[in-house]
């Protein structure tokens, strides 16, 4: 079996509607924004383009291999910065991440799964990887530092995009929900049951997401300095 990222584009005969891997994949990431990755299909990236799905098929064989593509095309968004600390590449990672995740929600449904082999996503996991390396030289302390790290990124964002998502489909903002469910909360607050959540609830701070990610992160990456 060939993998998509050594296979040539088909050649051939010119077509009323010229056809690109790249093309093929720019439409596909216009589509899972507009729609979610239920929005696409061969079928209908093929519509997109005035093209027939059958004609796709040489460019791309299964939904899977466009996905794949439409990750890498993503990571060509997260830079990391040369010659700088560790910790500061580290964190423009983590935070340019975060931002290609709010541009494109429909990546955080694919993070955390098989590795990402494309080679921009390999441009940036060798970028990870070697600032990682400058603070532990040895490459399984520098993989368990990245690996940490991702696992805090994929998850803070996945919760971030979640709550953008439940708000769209609910149709109601933090002050209609605490509206909504603030006096059942205050009612079982009251037994006396939940003394740290109604702590929470009284004294805590509301961070907003960009804060909350950023005050997380710093803690992980002190975690990290400190192992």
């Amino acid at each position: 079996m060939d993998v998509v990222w050594d296979r040539p584009e088909p050649t051939g005969r010119a077509a009323l509607t010229p056809l690109s891997r790249a093309a093929i994949v720019a439409a596909a990431i216009a589509l899972a924004d507009a729609g979610g990755l239920d929005a696409v299909s061969l079928r209908k990236v093929g519509a997109a383009l005035d093209a027939g799905p059958m004609r796709l098929y040489g460019y791309v064989a299964t939904k899977d291999e466009l996905l794949d593509l439409m990750v890498d095309e993503v990571h060509t968004e997260i830079h990391i910065p040369a010659h700088t600390d560790w910790r500061a590449a580290l964190g423009a990672w983590a935070h340019r991440t975060r931002a290609a995740a709010l541009r494109h929600e429909w990546l955080v449904d694919l993070l955390g799964g098989r590795p990402a082999l494309g080679p921009h996503a390999l441009a940036v996991g060798e970028a990870v990887l070697a600032a990682a390396a400058t603070r532990f030289p040895d490459i399984d302390d520098a993989r368990r530092a990245v690996t940490t790290l991702r696992a805090y990124v994929n998850g803070a964002i996945r919760t971030e995009v979640g709550e953008l998502r439940a708000t769209r489909t609910s149709g109601l903002d933090t002050r209609d929900w605490q509206a909504t469910n603030g006096p059942y909360l205050m009612r079982v607050l009251a037994e006396g049951n939940h003394p740290h959540v109604a702590r929470l609830v009284a004294d805590g701070t509301d961070d907003d997401p960009a804060t909350a990610f950023a005050t997380g992160l710093d803690i992980v990456l002190t975690g990290i300095a400190l192992r």
